[in-house]
């Protein structure tokens, strides 16, 4: 009975001791504060939409990586996301790896066709054909997703193809429920949907929106995803999907043909590696202009006192905005695809020019754009992209940012497979001078020529601090993008916010050119006062900016924020 008893203490005692070495390794949360982060412990996927990052949630059940859940959750959002989440798009995908302790960028952007060329846009007149451009089977260019996904299971994963795209066929085939973030999404493009037959069919009932609460079924889409399932990279590539995207494109005046398709490459890049007061960067490298920007910015912004201007203040947004039109300047001089022109990201990178470029800001008064030039070197996208991160328990971490352009890509389906195709060929310079669908000038390292890739502002990035991954992020918004993602990791490396504050504190965006400081809500009046009076040229709450799903880890658990500037969001794996 005595050692019974003694037992039974003992048990008591290690259980208390447990929970309370528990408690003391949790992390610390101000609960003063108005954004509050999800927090869990066996793993997180955090993104634009609930099932498919429960779906990535449940492979890290089953045991897959980071990358398994990552792969299951893009594939997933191609049928619960139609608006970005997509099979006919492209995208970045950023992983560290914590055996062997690195980090592997995955580019499946888009291609141009082999028909491809420099002034196919242009119109009798010369000047740039928008309908053609962005809302025809021409403004396709050959999709990356498939390829870039596998090429990423195939390679970092642990599972099989069918484990990870089984969960996304039964979605498709037997149907999700209509929310209102689904039926907003496709009843806001109701009238654009209807002008494509293949659309029409995919998106609307008799030519209305689906109905709320009801079941949305995909059996073409399905197909597709049965195709790659059985067959891997050449059910997409080749065979019969492929066959019916060329023909589509032939009857309806594209360019992207079999061969096209079948000789669709993924390239692994070197990723764009910075600091900032102690903390490491690794972002994006060209064909993505964003994370070689996003380091820039705060190369130079390491030299400003930020703490002592205040959080959001005057002083602070106009050094920041000052340093987004430097870096905005160089974007448009001198970035593109680095397989056909040289970028000059050592240079951009480099801390003495970010000295030299932070000596330009006059701390009083707002530059005009015309004063405003690139760096002279020697060597010389839709609000409707998507994002989603995940972290496993064996420290694996995925940022991975994927997109048609617009919302819902070109609003074209192919029929037969219930994809919508994207519409990244306007991601090209169209014509010198003339600014793209986001406003943004570019250069000619970024014109149309066959098999290159276009130009991108989509951000996937890591922060790590001590050496170990702190923070996964990344945004939608076009050339918003670079802008929200430097300062949501600038909020938390700085100003030591929390995941959800980084994420929900308001922003601000210039681009260089139009000279237009756009503002959300959540800037006092004072402030923009203030602003105006340095001559910035201020565009006051016209719509949020971006869209971050981000994770931070600290002391084994795992923090996640799903950004609320629009429905839908989720984070999958909190307790």
């Amino acid at each position: 009975m005595i050692l019974r008893l003694l037992s039974l203490f003992l048990l008591i005692n290690a259980a208390s001791t447990l929970a309370q070495s528990q408690v003391e390794q949790m992390p610390i949360i101000d609960y003063q504060n108005r954004f509050l982060p999800q927090v869990g412990s066996q793993g997180m996927v955090v993104g634009p939409e609930k099932l498919a990052a429960e779906i990535g949630q449940e492979i890290l059940r089953q045991g897959g990586n980071a990358v398994d859940a990552a792969v299951a959750t893009g594939f997933a959002l191609a049928v619960t996301y139609p608006q970005a989440g997509n099979l006919g798009g492209g995208g970045f995908m950023l992983i560290h790896l914590a055996e062997p302790n690195k980090q592997v960028f995955i580019d499946y952007r888009e291609m141009a066709p082999g028909r491809a060329h420099r002034d196919m846009y242009l119109d009798e007149a010369g000047a740039v054909d928008r309908q053609s451009l962005y809302f025809s089977y021409l403004s396709a260019g050959v999709p990356g997703t498939v390829a870039g996904l596998l090429h990423a299971l195939e390679n970092y994963g642990t599972l099989t193809v069918r484990q990870v795209l089984q969960p996304a066929v039964d979605l498709a085939l037997k149907g999700i429920p209509v929310t209102y973030a689904l039926h907003s999404a496709i009843g806001s493009r109701k009238e654009r949907l209807l002008q494509d037959p293949g659309a029409s069919m995919a998106y609307l009932i008799e030519g209305e929106t689906p109905s709320l609460g009801s079941t949305f079924v995909q059996p073409d889409l399905g197909r597709v995803l049965q195709s790659i399932r059985d067959n891997g990279r050449s059910g997409f590539y080749e065979g019969w999907v492929a066959k019916t995207i060329s023909e589509a494109m032939q009857d309806n005046g594209g360019i992207v043909s079999e061969a096209d398709l079948k000789n669709y490459r993924v390239v692994e890049r070197e990723p764009v590696r910075g600091s900032y007061h102690g903390y490491d960067i690794v972002s994006a490298p060209p064909p993505s202009s964003g994370g070689t920007h996003i380091i820039e910015m705060l190369n130079i912004l390491e030299g400003f006192d930020l703490v002592s201007m205040g959080h959001n203040s005057a002083a602070y947004i106009h050094h920041v905005v000052e340093a987004m039109k430097i870096a905005y300047a160089d974007r448009a001089a001198h970035m593109g695809d680095p397989d056909f022109s040289p970028v000059p990201v050592k240079q951009l990178l480099s801390k003495d020019y970010a000295a030299v470029r932070r000596s330009e800001i006059n701390p009083q008064r707002a530059r005009a754009p015309m004063e405003i030039q690139a760096g002279d070197f020697d060597d010389s996208e839709s609000t409707d992209t998507t994002h989603f991160s995940v972290a496993d328990t064996a420290g694996n971490v995925v940022a991975n940012t994927y997109t048609l352009n617009f919302s819902f890509g070109s609003h074209i389906v192919v029929p037969g497979t219930g994809m919508l195709l994207n519409n990244e060929m306007a991601d090209f310079m169209s014509k010198p001078g003339t600014p793209n669908a986001f406003g943004l000038i570019e250069s000619q390292a970024n014109e149309v020529s066959a098999g290159k890739r276009p130009l991108s502002s989509m951000s996937p990035t890591l922060v790590f601090k001590e050496g170990r991954p702190w923070l996964a992020t990344g945004s939608p918004g076009g050339s918003l993008i670079i802008s929200t993602v430097m300062q949501t990791i600038l909020n938390a490396m700085t100003f030591d916010m929390n995941v959800a504050a980084a994420a929900g504190s308001a922003r601000v965006h210039h681009q260089w050119m139009p000279d237009t400081l756009r503002l959300e809500s959540g800037i006092s009046k004072d402030t923009v006062d203030k602003l105006k009076a340095m001559g910035h040229p201020v565009e006051e709450n016209v719509r949020t900016l971006g869209r971050t799903q981000s994770i931070m880890l600290q002391d084994g658990w795992f923090l996640g924020a799903t950004d609320t500037r629009r429905p839908g969001g989720w984070v999958a794996g909190a307790q």
